[in-house]
């Protein structure tokens, strides 16, 4: 895994390439390794998409044992599985209304808030500090893949609940996050709230539906991938104004309210 450490992924990455490909050297000796032994081995996962996400970690270390050691490749003419193409839920704007409304607190409307103008991973939103926030540009600096860092836009409904939030909360040391929350903690409310709601509400349906209101504004599919840090790349201000107009017609009824 030294290569891997070497390409500055995060500890998680690295987790996950170590037990994978662990798993794998407990079943197959690599050094007599065939197309149909591996193609074997990956049968075993029903899901087709973990059937790709380890195939992924395969080749990257037969890849590594062929450039390190100048040994032989079984992988190197092996085809990806294919990918079931399920329809995933999002969130349409009302219902993400309701579930805001719905909320017990300040900070969990906040969260909803940000989770979805954002697009941001559950991982980063649950370490944002607040030295991170940059109101004046009204965006959040985060560390992405191979800890590069790159600035995530929110929007003005993000901001009236993070302003309200903050201002009723101190938060104790700059190297807390704003939430008084862990990782599984925001997990935990959310699930209270998909329970009281009947509405799907975890991370990757909040990430899904900030893509799709992007793209039924028009947003480019590059410039969303950017948005979302779904590709290492420049982050485009340009779409600043996109999530505000989104994200406004949310709470058009209480625009008074809101001060917008």
């Amino acid at each position: 895994m030294q290569s891997k450490r070497a390409q500055n992924l995060t500890p998680k990455t690295l987790r996950y390439y170590t037990q994978t490909v662990g798993r794998f050297l407990n079943a197959v000796n690599p050094d007599t390794a065939s197309p149909e032994i591996i193609n074997d081995y990956l049968m075993q996962f029903s899901n087709g998409g973990g059937r790709h996400a380890h195939w992924r970690a395969l080749r990257a270390f037969f890849n590594w044992r062929e450039d390190i050691f100048n040994l032989q490749n079984p992988m190197i003419k092996m085809k990806a599985p294919k990918v079931d193409k399920l329809i995933m839920p999002t969130l349409r704007l009302p219902e993400i209304k309701r579930l805001i409304d719905e909320a017990d607190t300040v900070r969990d409307q906040a969260l909803i808030a940000l989770l979805t103008e954002s697009g941001m991973r559950l991982s980063k939103i649950a370490n944002v500090k607040s030295t991170d926030i940059d109101w004046q540009n009204r965006n959040i600096r985060v560390i992405g893949k191979g800890r590069k860092e790159r600035n995530v836009p929110f929007g003005q409904l993000s901001e009236y609940y993070l302003i309200e939030w903050l201002g009723k909360n101190q938060i104790g040391s700059i190297s807390t996050n704003i939430w008084k929350l862990n990782t599984w903690g925001i997990v935990s409310m959310l699930r209270r709230l998909e329970k009281k709601t009947g509405l799907r509400c975890n991370p990757h349906v909040f990430r899904r539906s900030f893509a799709t209101i992007q793209k039924i504004l028009g947003t480019n599919i590059s410039i969303i991938k950017e948005l979302g840090g779904w590709e290492s790349l420049p982050m485009v201000e340009a779409t600043y104004q996109l999530l505000r107009i989104a994200f406004e017609q949310i709470y058009s009824e209480n625009s008074k309210k809101q001060g917008f």
